[in-house]
């Protein structure tokens, strides 16, 4: 039972990561702000930092299967 717990937490924390990976990379490459009122420097590195550690958890829970 605690394995369909696993799959569904790296499940949603990967798609999670990725989705958010894959928006910031879309919002820099238009030069686009990723957060309004906010360094453009700080957004985006705050941004992939959180994207790649919920991308590693995800990869993570998916280990514990």
């Amino acid at each position: 039972m605690e394995s369909v717990s696993a799959v569904f937490a790296g499940t949603a924390l990967t798609l999670f990561g990725a989705a958010l990976l894959i928006w910031t990379g879309a919002r820099v490459l238009h030069r686009a702000p990723v957060a309004h009122g906010v360094s453009p420097v700080a957004s985006t590195a705050l941004t992939t930092l959180f994207g790649v550690v919920f991308l590693a958890l995800g990869v993570w829970c998916f280990t514990l299967v």
